[in-house]
């Protein structure tokens, strides 16, 4: 927001012990990034904008995820767990350096968007001390109910507290809130733990502002936006409406989905104009897929950059590193990691390419194998440009077959190939004429009949 400053707070404490896991609940993913990244992404990140995170401790491997993220946020520990108020505080430092937005989200509701964000810091620049995100549930038991008093948030009522006709109110708290900076410290300092848990509450922040005479507004959104995830299953929940989002923005964006309900993408999956994704198609993290671009059914695509008009399966599995040019075709039963095809490469079927360049209009034989691993290291195989390579190679590396080369079908190749060369390497074919016959007779003259035995 122009002239602005904000400070954004992701609380991300929690041990998720409902996760039943030894990772960490906001590392768990959606869409191929974690819960608490989904968050940081949504959070505000120009130049006026800061971005500190509370975690627990021993959570060195939600800071690293974390500076990967946003290299700039600051991390603070919650050593104690005493509340959300209190989780907040643990960021005091952050705070007291002023913003004139504060924003307050937790690291386990991958769906929340920046344009509620945005939405929040307009009604604080419109002069509520309070912004506190809200949203119709369509079973709001166990929620806490936003009370209004004249298009002003009154209360936040928890639903064990809640009175009958506060019950039938169906606005419930999505936890989030926005802070103007001028007052954010006062009132949460004056945040108490007068309750059965002896814990600060940031729900009691709408109380601190109504005695200070100052304003709390509700902004609504909807309930998919807000979920939070604490178990497998609101996991899988919210797998489903991200894959709904990102299938919606893809068709949006002219990619052809043929049966959208059976594609699954990823967070950063990106596509150029006039993509076709057939049926049963598994998309992860960092994939880019060109302009024509065709992937066929039951292909599984992760790290690969795919270029124009290339076309991908059915039952192929580009694995991380995969770099295709133009017109590039990868049939069925092809794997890739690590490699470079450049334009017009084909590789058709049965084939495993890893740690290879290979040059444009090269073709590869069905079966043909690029052996990297010696059982300690990767080496690489180069193929040039032309180069055809018979059915059924292996090509141990490290190896460099030349531009225009043929490899004879069958063949093992361990040394380099020559530009314009034939490489052939196999036993040579041994024929004996009216063996089969000879061989039958004889079995047959020593086989007794069954009546015999």
């Amino acid at each position: 927001m122009s002239g602005r400053t904000t400070l954004t707070i992701v609380l991300a404490a929690g041990e998720g012990t409902r996760m039943r896991s030894s990772l960490p609940k906001v590392l768990h993913p959606v869409a191929g990034r974690p819960l608490i990244s989904h968050v940081l992404a949504a959070a505000p990140g120009g130049k006026s904008d800061a971005l500190a995170v509370v975690v627990g401790p021993d959570h060195q491997a939600v800071i690293d995820e974390i500076k990967r993220s946003r290299p700039e946020a600051k991390t603070f520990v919650q050593r104690e767990r005493l509340g959300t108020a209190h989780a907040v505080l643990a960021a005091r430092e952050a705070i007291a350096a002023g913003a004139d937005d504060i924003l307050i989200a937790f690291g386990d509701t991958p769906l929340i968007d920046a344009t509620t964000f945005e939405r929040m810091r307009a009604a604080l620049k419109d002069g509520a001390a309070l912004a506190v995100l809200g949203f119709r549930a369509a079973d709001p038991t166990g929620y806490g109910r936003l009370l209004e008093d004249n298009g002003q948030l009154a209360a936040i009522r928890e639903h064990a507290d809640a009175s009958e006709a506060e019950r039938a109110v169906t606005l419930c708290n999505a936890g989030v809130m926005a802070f103007a900076g001028k007052t954010a410290l006062k009132i949460l300092d004056g945040i108490g733990n007068g309750n059965s848990k002896g814990e600060y509450y940031l729900t009691d922040a709408v109380a601190i502002v109504r005695e200070l005479g100052l304003r709390a507004v509700v902004i609504e959104t909807s309930e998919d936006e807000v979920r939070g995830i604490n178990t497998k299953s609101q996991l899988a929940e919210a797998e489903q409406v991200m894959q709904r989002k990102l299938r919606q923005a893809a068709l949006d964006a002219g990619v052809t989905l043929i049966a959208p309900e059976t594609v699954f993408l990823a967070a950063d999956t990106t596509f150029g104009k006039d993509v076709t994704i057939e049926p049963f198609v598994v998309i992860g993290p960092g994939v880019a897929i060109d302009d024509g671009a065709v992937i066929h059914s039951f292909s599984n695509i992760v790290g690969a950059r795919i270029g124009k008009n290339a076309s991908i399966g059915p039952y192929a599995r580009l694995r991380p590193g995969t770099v295709l040019g133009e017109g590039v075709r990868i049939g069925n039963f092809v794997e890739t990691k690590a490699a470079d095809l450049e334009a017009g490469v084909k590789v058709n079927h049965l084939t495993y390419i890893g740690d290879t360049h290979i040059g444009e209009n090269a073709n590869i034989g069905a079966g043909t194998i690029t052996c990297n691993y010696d059982g300690f290291d990767k080496h690489r195989t180069e193929i040039g440009a032309g180069a055809f390579v018979g059915s059924n190679s292996s090509l141990v590396a490290p190896v460099k077959i030349g531009a225009g080369a043929f490899i004879g079908s069958g063949s093992v190749i361990t040394r380099d190939v020559p530009d314009d060369s034939l490489a052939v390497e196999r036993s040579q074919q041994t024929v004996r004429e009216g063996w089969v016959k000879r061989f039958r007779e004889m079995k047959m003259l020593n086989r007794k009949p069954k009546s015999q035995k």
